[in-house]
């Protein structure tokens, strides 16, 4: 875990960034790098052997994609992170999507999903699938829905997305809970 020290600096180049500082966004990566990297890993994890999109592309597009935001506004260095989780999991999604665009013909998308959802080692049509019902498991359990983008796509750990969140771990283990069951639900639903 990052010093004090680093947790300031992280927030106080935040601020500068929020504040149009264009050398903060530079000075920003550096220092947050090495967590940005155990984001995408995480991310990652789940994706399946020899995936096109190496955790490093994962970091700099998600970056890159951050910086290019003009209104930007973080709340603390928690949420920096769960924006850029929230940030990766589009990235991997568009992937999915490319990657499966021509499989992805009506009813099929669900079909190769129906017997076996694995949320730890999710396929791609699981990926776009889990994708296209987070807005609606959002309008059920807003708290859930973000549990799952964080835990899902952004591969925080139960503690990391607990502190995000601001609830305890078994808050959070009924949550994750409810949302699995939700998502596997609406998952095998022809």
């Amino acid at each position: 875990m990052a010093s004090d020290e680093r947790l300031g600096e992280v927030t106080v180049l935040l601020r500068r960034w929020e504040s149009g500082d264009a050398a903060a966004v530079d000075e920003l990566l550096p220092v947050v790098y090495n967590e940005l990297r155990a984001l995408a890993r995480a991310s990652m994890a789940g994706e399946r052997t020899g995936h096109t999109l190496s955790g490093t592309a994962l970091v700099h597009e998600a970056y890159l994609r951050l910086s290019k935001v003009a209104d930007l506004s973080f709340n603390d260095r928690a949420h920096f992170f769960a924006v850029a989780a929230r940030t990766m999991r589009r990235i991997l999604v568009d992937h999915a999507r490319s990657q499966f665009a021509e499989k992805r013909v009506g009813a099929h998308l669900r079909q190769p999903i129906l017997e076996d959802v694995d949320f730890e080692a999710p396929q791609p049509e699981t990926i776009v699938a889990i994708d296209e019902l987070l807005d609606r498991l959002k309008e059920v359990n807003p708290r859930a829905g973000e549990l799952v983008e964080l835990r899902f796509f952004g591969g925080l750990t139960e503690t990391e997305t607990a502190e995000v969140l601001g609830v305890s771990r078994s808050t959070l283990t009924r949550d994750w809970r409810f949302a699995r069951l939700w998502l596997y639900r609406q998952l095998t639903i022809n």
